[in-house]
C-alpha cells in the first residue's frame, strides 16, 4: 500500500492515537490508524474499574467503555483502521513500512502521530525467568480479556497504581494475592486503589525486594527480605511467601524504537520515564512527526487521550483545516484539561516535568 492521498498516520491505536485520529478527522483530515495488535483501543479494554475525576475526563465511566466510544467516533469520522499491522521502519520523506500478515507496504503520510505507547519494566532476581513470573500488564491481559487467571496465589511487587490495580482485579477474578511488597518504603499509588487492598486483609511489604523465585522448575514461593538505605535486601532477614505466581509492576518506559528510527531528538525526563522524544507544547517533534500518550511521558490514559487530541489539533491547524473560530482557542482548551489532569501532589510534578523538558530542548 503506497497510498499518497493519505493526510496523516497514526500508529498506534490507543487512547493518544485514537484522540489524535478523531481530532484530525472531523476536521477534514484523511487519516489511517495502524496497530500491531487484532484489536484497536490499547490498555482500554484491559481497565475495566471506573475512571475518576471529573465529568470532562469521563469519571465514572470504565476503560473498556472509553474505548467502545472512541472507536464509535473514530468510525463516524471516517477514519482507517489497519489492525495486525506492525510498523517496522521509518525512512525518507514520511515513508513508514508496515508488516500485516506475510507481506509488507510502504505507506507515505503528510504527517505521522506516533501514539507507540510504553513497555513494562523488568526486575531481575534469582529466578526470575522461571514460568510465573510475569509482568502485571501480561496478568492483566489474561484476566480481562482471555478470562484465565495466571495463577492461584499471587505476590505483586510494585504499589503504583498498576500494581494496586491488577492485583484488586485479580481478586476479583478469583485469584488470592498473598502479598504485595515494594522497596519504597510508602505506598506509590493512590489511596483509593490501596485502601480497596487494604479492606481485603492483604499484606502490605514496604522496603522489601524479592531475594528469589523459588521452585525447580516452576514458581512455588518467594524469598523476599527488607532493603537498606541503599535499597540492598537483608536477606539475612528474608522469609518465605508461598506463591505460585510472582506479577512485576515496576513501572512503564517510553517505547522509542520507532521515534528514534525516525530521527526524532531525545531528551531524558525520570518523572516521565526516562528517556523520551523530544516534542514542542503542540506535541511536534520534528517537522512532520508528532508524539502523543506514553511514548511522550508516562501519564495516566486520560492525559494520553488529551495529548492525542492536542496532536490531532495541530496536524489539522498544519493542513490549513482548522477553522478560523478554532485557532488559538481549541490548543487553550485542550492545555486547560491537561492542566486539571496535572494537578495535586503527582500531578503538579509531572506537569513541571513536561514543561521542563519543553524549555531545556533535547539531547541531541
Amino acid at each position: 500500500m503506497n497510498d499518497s492521498k493519505i493526510d496523516l498516520l497514526v500508529i498506534g491505536a490507543g487512547p493518544a492515537g485514537l484522540g489524535a485520529a478523531i481530532e484530525a478527522a472531523k476536521r477534514g483530515v484523511k487519516v489511517l490508524v495502524v496497530d500491531e495488535n487484532a484489536k484497536p483501543g490499547g490498555q482500554l479494554f484491559k481497565q475495566i474499574h471506573k475512571f475518576f475525576g471529573s465529568k470532562e475526563h469521563m469519571a465514572g465511566t470504565r476503560g473498556f467503555t472509553i474505548g467502545e466510544m472512541l472507536l464509535e467516533q473514530a468510525r463516524e469520522y471516517g477514519v482507517m483502521v489497519m489492525l495486525n499491522t506492525l510498523a517496522w521502519g521509518f525512512f525518507a520523506n514520511n515513508v513508514v513500512v508496515v508488516k500485516q500478515h506475510d507481506q509488507s507496504y510502504s505507506i507515505q503520510a503528510k504527517k505521522v502521530v506516533l501514539a507507540t505507547g510504553a513497555t513494562e519494566n523488568t526486575l531481575s532476581f534469582k529466578g526470575c525467568t522461571k514460568p510465573g513470573v510475569m509482568t502485571a500488564g501480561a496478568a492483566q491481559t489474561l484476566i480481562n480479556l482471555s478470562r484465565v487467571t495466571p495463577g492461584e496465589k499471587i505476590l505483586m511487587v510494585g504499589t503504583g497504581n498498576v500494581g494496586l490495580i491488577v492485583s484488586y482485579q485479580l481478586m476479583q477474578a478469583g485469584a488470592q494475592v498473598v502479598g504485595i511488597l515494594d522497596a519504597a518504603p510508602v505506598v506509590g499509588g493512590y489511596d483509593v486503589h490501596a485502601n480497596k487492598i487494604r479492606k481485603a486483609h492483604v499484606p502490605f511489604y514496604l522496603g522489601h525486594t524479592v531475594v528469589e523465585a523459588l521452585g525447580k522448575e516452576e514458581v512455588i514461593g518467594a524469598s523476599i527480605a527488607p532493603v537498606d538505605c541503599n535499597f540492598k535486601p537483608l536477606e539475612k532477614e528474608g522469609f518465605f511467601v508461598e506463591c505460585d505466581t510472582i506479577c512485576l509492576a515496576v513501572g512503564l518506559s517510553p517505547r522509542l524504537d520507532l521515534a528514534l528510527n525516525a530521527g526524532c531528538p531525545s531528551t531524558y525526563e525520570p518523572l516521565l520515564g526516562g528517556s523520551m522524544p523530544w516534542h514542542d507544547q503542540r506535541m511536534r517533534s520534528m517537522e512532520d512527526v508528532y508524539v502523543a500518550g506514553d511514548v511522550a511521558g508516562i501519564e495516566e490514559a486520560s492525559t494520553a487521550l488529551e495529548e492525542g487530541k492536542l496532536a490531532g489539533v495541530a496536524v489539522a491547524d498544519e493542513l490549513g483545516l482548522l477553522a478560523k473560530e478554532e485557532q488559538g482557542v481549541i490548543y487553550e482548551e485542550i492545555q486547560s484539561r491537561l492542566d486539571k489532569l496535572r494537578s495535586g501532589l503527582y500531578g503538579d510534578k509531572r506537569r513541571q516535568a513536561k514543561l521542563d523538558l519543553i524549555e531545556r530542548g533535547c539531547t541531541r
